[in-house]
């Protein structure tokens, strides 16, 4: 996302600076980009962070900061000691700290008119059994990424089921069959100024989606219009949705930072003037499917071929355009490559998963953040 935001930022004639506590060369190496800024983590040293962002944001002359991922609730929560003539383009922490919960996201949508499925917060496997009484249901922490430590009992927990690993509470919510959408907004003071659906028609396992093909879904863009309205929302927001077989929509979760529904904006959609809260509703249609065209062939090929379904993968891989090789910026899938192997050192050293390393500085998982410069 950072790659897709510096690219149409200056497109629009704005000077592109990245920051971030892990190697950003997929990002840094664009020829949209004109300096890279290390930060210390906002995770695990909150005052180096924004120590580090002040330093860059008042030698360069910043104007407006724009986060990508988790980094959103770290900003929000240390806004005061950012300078106050800086545009942080996220919503207070308290609102985003909720949206972020996979537990209170379902009261606010509920109060909002935006439709899910039943749904209880558990701590044990036992009590999460008792709720669903047989019933097929999903099982995931209240604060998680990427799909991880998510559960699927399409027939019910199963009674050799694993117990619940001690991460926290767990939401318990009833299994809805259905086609997997999802939503990408951006928004001021409850205004909707873009917005986009899209289908995540391949996935890494259950997990992130590296082919994104648009959609129209009318009643998702008025629940996703209500629900930022109803909570004066401002800066971006992203949903996911399961629509069932007669046509309705039930939100699953919520997001409140980018996500890949960026890619489907055409460069020349105005999206850093709705960033700072300007202009009309923006929405890509007719668009064209977008992808990660390396994991499309090295993930998305084999399993195509395993499955029997290669000429629709080929179909597929043919009507979409790359989201990282871009006519006149070449260097970015070198830079991943550079990316990755500083990924697989930190994994080593951390003893996780790549996707952890590449997450783990920035994540958020509801324990207590001191607010700084307050």
């Amino acid at each position: 996302m950072a790659l897709d935001h510096a690219r149409r930022f200056h497109r629009h004639g704005w000077e592109v600076h990245i920051a971030d506590s892990i190697p950003c060369r997929l990002s840094g190496w664009s020829s949209s980009v004109t300096g890279t800024h290390s930060l210390r983590s906002p995770r695990h040293d909150a005052r180096g962070f924004v120590a580090d962002l002040n330093q860059a944001v008042t030698a360069r002359g910043i104007d407006l900061l724009v986060p990508t991922c988790e980094e959103a609730l770290h900003l929000s929560r240390h806004r005061t000691a950012l300078p106050r003539e800086l545009h942080v383009a996220v919503d207070e922490f308290d609102k985003l700290a909720a949206l972020h919960s996979k537990w209170e996201f379902v009261r606010i949508a509920r109060s909002n008119g935006m439709p899910t499925p039943a749904s209880s917060r558990v701590r044990t496997l036992a009590q999460a059994r008792e709720w669903a009484r047989g019933r097929a249901v999903v099982v995931k922490p209240e604060f998680s990424r990427f799909g991880v430590h998510v559960r699927l009992y399409p027939h019910g927990i199963t009674g050799d089921a694993p117990e619940l690993p001690p991460l926290g509470d767990w939401v318990v919510q009833a299994f809805v069959a259905g086609d997997e959408l999802c939503s990408y907004a951006i928004a001021d003071r409850g205004r909707l100024l873009a917005h986009v659906i899209y289908r995540p028609a391949y996935r890494l396992a259950r997990s992130s989606s590296y082919y994104f093909d648009p959609v129209r879904r009318p009643a998702i863009h008025d629940a996703v219009a209500a629900f930022v309205r109803g909570t004066g929302y401002s800066g971006q927001v992203s949903f996911d949705w399961i629509e069932t077989c007669d046509g309705e929509a039930l939100a699953l979760e919520c997001n409140p930072r980018a996500t890949s529904g960026l890619h489907l904006f055409p460069f020349a959609a105005d999206l850093p003037t709705a960033l700072l809260g300007d202009g009309d509703l923006r929405e890509p249609w007719p668009a064209k499917p977008k992808m990660i065209a390396a994991l499309m062939t090295m993930a998305g090929l084999p399993a195509a071929v395993r499955n029997r379904r290669f000429g629709k993968w080929l179909r597929d891989f043919q009507r979409a355009d790359d989201v990282i090789s871009v006519p006149g910026d070449r260097l970015p899938p070198a830079g991943s490559i550079g990316d990755l192997a500083s990924y697989s050192r930190l994994a080593l050293l951390q003893r996780c998963s790549l996707r952890e390393a590449a997450t783990r500085d920035i994540e958020w998982d509801g324990e207590p953040l001191e607010a700084l410069g307050a």
